[in-house]
């Protein structure tokens, strides 16, 4: 047997050969990134990331100035580490379009207390198995059955509001965020919400909640990394709210199995279901687990999580963008309305799943909205090999790459006057020589967002509702809003809109 001190000095040396072999890669890596431009540096330690420093709205601000000043392509870096912030729609498909691309940044480690390994945050093997589990849950004959859910909660919704049309506005924020929580509940769980009970009413607030702690690590970015989130002052709160979270849905997962039957047909004929309860998406994941062993419970409660953070905040920030774009023009307004009637008859009717596929201008009015403000307004994924940009960097495997959405959506060379509402920009004739990845609301390539054409459904759903009830006039506006930056693109102080019963349904 070799002496101890021997075993000791081989094993120091294996340690300094790997630290200065990482220590190799890092100034090699941090030597090519260099090259890029960026905003100046404030010293080796801090980088240059003292520019995403201060309030939500400051840290937005700095990030539209940077478009301008660094276009296409800039560098963020402290300590050693470099991230490539993406601004062109060629540089966005080299990514998104390449497998090899697919796995998130390290800018997901905010949500992984929450989430953990589910569909939103895992990748390789892992991802394409949910992803593949999750697809049949958004089959039109699927759809066509939330479409009910979409109708009920948007009548809700509407009923709320009238209690508040009598006020000079109406923060309608607060409302519609309730509206696709409960909407998410029954479609992706099977579970109603009435926000009665104690447990419903803690998991509401625990929602809420921990979109504030994700803004507050998000524009502190040293607490992004979950090793340094330990000594974030939020820490202890946040794993108590994620408890919360995590019990409520854990719960409905449970009692959703002790009467679950599974799935016995394929998905394309099984039309609108008729049993007892509505089709879930749960029931997806049960019946992934007791034919074909492909989830466990853990897994489960991952896709239940993630479905319910991606389902909920992003579709409420976009109504509300979209409601106040409404609001500011009236064109634009009474138009929507006038197709309504077309395909509606009667705009009281609540509509099918093919009345809202045929409203097409209100669908360009969704996509015009989402292009101003896109709900997911940046993505960031690792570089699974060097990569040359189209402009002619190089950037080296393991760069976290951070595509700006909301700068590729307000390019004056796609989109000229980029501020301007302009829902014809999304006539067939007007999309033809676009760049494919210059309008990205749902992301692209294989990573692309799974619910995209429930999120559409959902907010045609709600426009029908609350336009065939109220005329909207403008309180906020384009220009009076302020804009932050969160997981989510929101404003600082909600939407408000005044809500004007309709006489003439």
């Amino acid at each position: 047997m070799f002496p101890v001190t021997v075993l000791v000095y081989v094993a120091a040396l294996t340690a300094i050969f790997f630290l200065l072999k990482l220590i190799k890669i890092l100034l090699s890596n941090y030597a090519m990134m260099s090259k890029l431009a960026g905003p100046p540096q404030g010293g080796v330690i801090i980088g240059n990331m003292w520019y995403l420093q201060g309030t939500p709205e400051l840290i937005f601000q700095r990030l539209r100035e940077a478009r301008k000043n660094f276009y296409p392509i800039y560098k963020l870096n402290a300590m050693f580490q470099c991230g490539a912030n993406i601004l062109s729609p060629e540089d966005c498909e080299l990514i998104m379009s390449n497998p090899i691309h697919n796995q998130k940044g390290q800018i997901y480690d905010l949500l992984h207390n929450w989430l953990q390994d589910g569909l939103l945050t895992s990748s390789g093997q892992k991802w394409q198995t949910r992803r593949k589990i999750l697809t049949p849950a958004f089959h039109f004959n699927i759809l066509q059955q939330f479409i009910l859910v979409f109708n009920e909660e948007a009548e809700k919704l509407v009923e709320e509001l009238k209690k508040e049309c009598n006020k000079s506005y109406v923060n309608v924020t607060p409302h519609i965020a309730q509206f696709t929580l409960k909407t998410i509940a029954e479609t992706a769980m099977g579970t109603k919400l009435k926000f009665v009970t104690k447990e419903e009413i803690d998991y509401k607030q625990a929602v809420y909640d921990i979109g504030k702690i994700l803004l507050y690590r998000l524009s502190h970015p040293w607490f992004i990394f979950k090793y340094f989130n330990y000594f974030s002052p939020w820490y202890l709160q946040e794993m108590k709210i994620t408890g919360i979270l995590h019990k409520f849905s854990k719960q409905v997962i449970v009692d959703r199995e002790k009467n679950f039957k599974d799935i016995d047909v394929p998905i394309e004929e099984l039309g609108v279901y008729k049993g007892k309860k509505r089709l879930a998406m749960l029931d997806l994941l049960l019946s992934a687990k007791n034919k074909e062993g492909t989830i466990d419970d853990t897994g489960i409660q991952e896709e239940v999580d993630t479905f319910t953070f991606e389902g909920q905040d992003t579709t409420a920030q976009a109504l509300g963008f979209i409601l106040m774009l409404t609001a500011c023009h009236k064109n634009v307004q009474e138009l929507m309305l006038q197709e309504m009637k077309a395909v509606l008859g009667d705009l009281s009717k609540k509509p099918t799943y093919n009345d809202l596929q045929s409203l097409k201008y209100m669908e360009r009015c969704i996509k015009e909205g989402l292009r101003l403000y896109p709900s997911v307004h940046f993505i960031a994924r690792t570089l699974g090999e060097d990569l040359r940009t189209h402009s002619g960097y190089v950037l080296p495997k393991d760069t976290v790459a951070i595509m700006h959405i909301y700068d590729v959506h307000h390019n004056p060379e796609i989109y000229p006057d980029p501020e301007k509402f302009d829902p014809d920009r999304f006539l067939p004739e007007n999309c033809q020589k676009r760049h494919p990845y210059a309008y990205l609301p749902f992301s692209a390539g294989s990573r692309n967002c799974i619910g995209q054409r429930f999120a559409m459904l959902e907010l045609k759903a709600a426009l029908c509702a609350i336009l065939g009830n109220f005329i909207l006039e403008p309180i906020d506006t384009p220009e009076t809003i302020v804009v932050i930056v969160d997981i989510t693109l929101r404003t600082k102080e909600g939407i408000k809109i005044k809500f004007v019963p309709r006489t003439n349904i």
